[in-house]
């Protein structure tokens, strides 16, 4: 039976269905509140964490693959929850390699119509049904972001990454660059047209740390926390709050 047969003919279809949409939206919203709270209370005990991003679509017998591996095994044993987005590919290596070592793998998984799927590698497995959910809880519980090779997704979290850290919306934390050949030409646009056009400060390129060497990852950390612990500050927590 179609809408217009159910609805009396003295009342607007226009009406209803706008109300029928606002009742969708507002079930949505709920919906949305229920998935961060969730998240929030299952991933409390993770940190300190830090969040690996990389491609979906890298094999495994890929340099990178062993190298992702390699480095979230590093960071599972020197005492680092690993948080990947729980896919295939590199979010996979770095399931694995966390889940060898000593400290929880996390996968925040997101449900597509294609690409994703949860590899086997979580000691701890949060889905969500939406993007912008699962990049607060990227931020939210990581002490570090290491960025692998990768495409659009990897790119999108890098950027949401340094936008909130240069607007003071995140604490700073280590941004590392895994990957000199890959990531050179990137930065080198950001140094001849951003920096340049005065679109982004020259200081801002210090957010960004490089390297091809998977041992000095978890060095790099802990030297940017040297002098402080990896608890946030009241201010830096009110930030984070505010997300």
């Amino acid at each position: 039976m179609s809408l217009a047969k159910k609805i009396p003919a003295n009342v607007d279809p226009g009406r209803v269905q706008h109300s029928a949409h606002n009742a969708r939206e507002a079930w949505r919203t709920l919906e949305i509140m229920a998935e961060f709270v969730e998240a929030t209370e299952r991933l409390e005990s993770i940190q300190p964490a830090v969040s690996i991003f990389g491609s979906a679509r890298i094999r495994p017998e890929h340099p990178w693959y062993a190298m992702t591996e390699r480095i979230a095994r590093a960071l599972s044993d020197a005492g680092f929850s690993v948080i990947s987005g729980g896919g295939p590919g590199l979010m996979e290596a770095a399931n694995r390699g966390a889940y060898a070592g000593r400290s929880p793998s996390v996968g925040l998984n997101i449900v597509l119509q294609h690409e994703q799927s949860g590899n086997p590698f979580q000691d701890v497995s949060q889905t969500f049904q939406h993007f912008f959910a699962r990049k607060v809880m990227f931020v939210k519980f990581a002490s570090a972001y290491v960025v692998m090779p990768g495409g659009f997704g990897t790119l999108d979290e890098l950027m949401e990454a340094l936008t909130l850290i240069q607007t003071g919306k995140s604490r700073r934390i280590p941004i590392i660059l895994v990957g000199t050949t890959f990531w050179a030409g990137l930065l080198d646009w950001f140094r001849s047209t951003l920096v340049s056009e005065r679109l982004i400060g020259a200081e801002d390129l210090d957010l960004i740390e490089l390297t091809d060497d998977p041992d000095r990852v978890v060095e790099m950390i802990f030297r940017h926390y040297e002098t402080r612990g990896f608890e946030p500050s009241p201010a830096e927590r009110e930030a984070q709050f505010n997300l």
